[in-house]
């Protein structure tokens, strides 16, 4: 058995990259892992050109990425939440994956699930529910394709204004938009999930869910 673990993070040795390391860990399976930002890969046309032969007729890198999909046992996505959403490489890689759908649904019946970090305070209901979108995007797509989806982590992110630079004078800081406007780098602070037990047990939580779905 082997697993695919699909990092959209463009930061090196993110949270994000982190993390997904952690639960492919979990999981005791040969695994895969693929940094997007490595790659050049294009959103989906829409041309119906992959209907016949469940492969897409653009030529870069999303090829070798779908491949390297359906060949996998199983499927960990993660990702992060700009403009309360799921990051465009992220979303480009499963829109990439829709040739493997037609006739065969050759992602059907495999296990997957979804890593999501978000600067998003998820406590505040006066913000947008950046991280729930976030996976959202991702347990849609392994629904639509007939996959067995099995949970998700959610990671406190950091919003890039921590290290612009510009917060002083800044009059679109994100650090206030989500923390109040008393926000300073500071003051905030860098989110690192491993100082978080809970969040850790919950991504090797994630892999074994995965690794367990093949015996039951």
């Amino acid at each position: 058995m082997r697993i695919l673990g699909v990092s959209g993070s463009p930061i090196k040795d993110s949270n994000t990259d982190r993390a997904l390391k952690i639960a492919l860990a979990a999981t005791g399976m040969r695994s895969d892992f693929i940094k997007l930002s490595d790659y050049d890969i294009k959103p989906c046309d829409g041309c119906l050109g992959c209907t016949t032969h469940n492969k897409c007729v653009q030529n870069d890198d999303g090829l070798m990425l779908a491949e390297k999909t359906f060949k996998a046992d199983a499927l960990i996505v993660a990702g992060f939440t700009p403009y309360a959403t799921l990051d465009s490489r992220t979303k480009a890689y499963l829109e990439r994956l829709y040739p493997l759908r037609h006739r065969h649904g050759l992602m059907v019946g495999k296990p997957g699930g979804a890593i999501i970090t978000s600067a998003t305070p998820m406590d505040n209901p006066e913000l947008p529910p950046a991280a729930e979108n976030g996976i959202n995007a991702i347990k849609y797509y392994m629904m639509a394709e007939g996959m067995k989806f099995m949970g998700s982590v959610v990671l406190a992110g950091n919003v890039p204004c921590i290290k612009c630079g510009q917060d002083a004078q800044c009059q679109m800081s994100g650090l206030k938009m989500l923390h109040g406007s008393d926000a300073t780098p500071e003051n905030v602070g860098i989110n690192n999930f491993e100082d978080d037990p809970s969040t850790v047990e919950a991504l090797k939580k994630l892999g074994d869910d995965i690794s367990e779905s093949f015996f039951s």
